[in-house]
């Protein structure tokens, strides 16, 4: 089985490389911080992150933003809205939400990888109504109900 390719059009006003894939198997594209300065994100805070890039997505496909396990994990920092969505008809920055969900403050250093982006197939969706749905083994059981 092989790895799709998808050829994406980028503007990259940003300081920094264009985003790129840190293993050959891996799912997310590194994004930087395209800022001049250190920003200080302070507990609860939220700060909409510039990335300086710019993209054009085919019809079909989204962009997922999603947060790095390592900033989440050991700074408790994370996407606010993951996953984010970028549309294909969206032409504007790529930026990420970051919140600090933790009970100290932390540094978003120009440059550094705050998010990974994950470009991925995406399925539109035509309604059928009806009465009542299929029973199934599961029926209506969720959160938690198929066990610990």
């Amino acid at each position: 089985m092989s790895i799709e390719t998808v050829k994406l059009q980028i503007v990259n006003r940003s300081k920094h490389n264009l985003p790129a894939y840190a293993t050959a198997l891996s799912a997310g594209m590194d994004l930087k911080a395209d800022i001049d300065v250190p920003i200080v994100l302070h507990p609860s805070e939220r700060f909409l992150v510039p990335t300086g890039i710019y993209i054009a997505l085919p019809e079909g496909y989204e962009a997922q933003i999603r947060p790095r396990s390592g900033l989440a994990c050991k700074y408790g920092v994370t996407v606010a809205n993951a996953p984010g969505t970028i549309d294909a008809d969206y032409r504007g920055e790529v930026k990420v939400c970051l919140i600090n969900l933790s009970g100290d403050n932390f540094v978003i250093n120009p440059g550094e990888r705050v998010a990974q982006m994950v470009v991925a197939r995406c399925a539109r969706v035509e309604w059928t109504e009806v009465a009542s749905l299929d029973e199934t083994e599961r029926g209506e059981g969720g959160f938690g109900s198929t066990g610990r």
